[in-house]
């Protein structure tokens, strides 16, 4: 199946105790208080991010501009909810998606500091995936992390991706330049 327009306007993925779903710009409020509630456990992970990064307008624009890039075929950007519930409880999507010879892209994810170590980030990437391999039709799916982020290598283990290299001062993470470990899983249906 094309991604194009798949993202935006496709309906939500349920798992057992999840629910996965594209933003929209008219939801900033969600994704502005799961940011605000995150942003020190998050920070470690990410680049160094601005007071204005946190406003509700900028929430807005960048869900605006990341619902076009999705419209594009360029990405799909999940919320993660507790099913039933309306508080955003992490993130999982699918960037850089590249088609042709390569049919490939970038795996991002990310749960609140509160939501850790029961499970629902394992949960929501796999259903992701799933969704990726199947219904979009892609073969490989690379996801990256810094040496020491050690739930993070060890949920990607989980998920049976395979470590595929190293690459020095890969990304700017937290202010600095950062190594990050090469990961990749393979559509086992091709």
């Amino acid at each position: 199946m094309n991604m194009v327009g798949m993202g935006a306007l496709m309906g939500p993925i349920i798992t057992e105790r999840l629910t996965l779903r594209v933003l929209s710009p008219q939801d900033a409020e969600i994704l502005q208080a799961y940011l605000l509630e995150n942003r020190l456990h998050l920070a470690q992970w990410e680049p160094l991010r601005d007071e204005q990064y946190f406003s509700l307008e900028q929430c807005r624009q960048r869900l605006a501009a990341s619902y076009q890039n999705m419209e594009a075929g360029g990405a799909l950007h999940l919320a993660v909810f507790i099913s039933g519930s309306t508080e955003m409880i992490g993130t999982c999507h699918f960037s850089n998606i590249v088609r042709g010879v390569f049919q490939a892209c970038h795996l991002g994810y990310a749960i609140a500091a509160k939501h850790e170590g029961r499970g629902y980030m394992r949960e929501a990437v796999q259903a992701g995936i799933a969704h990726m391999f199947v219904q979009a039709g892609l073969h490989r799916i690379m996801a990256n992390h810094v040496p020491d982020n050690m739930r993070s290598a060890s949920l990607l283990q989980k998920l049976g991706f395979e470590h595929e290299g190293y690459a020095r001062a890969y990304l700017k993470i937290h202010g600095r330049w950062q190594d990050h470990v090469l990961n990749a899983l393979i559509n086992p249906n091709g």
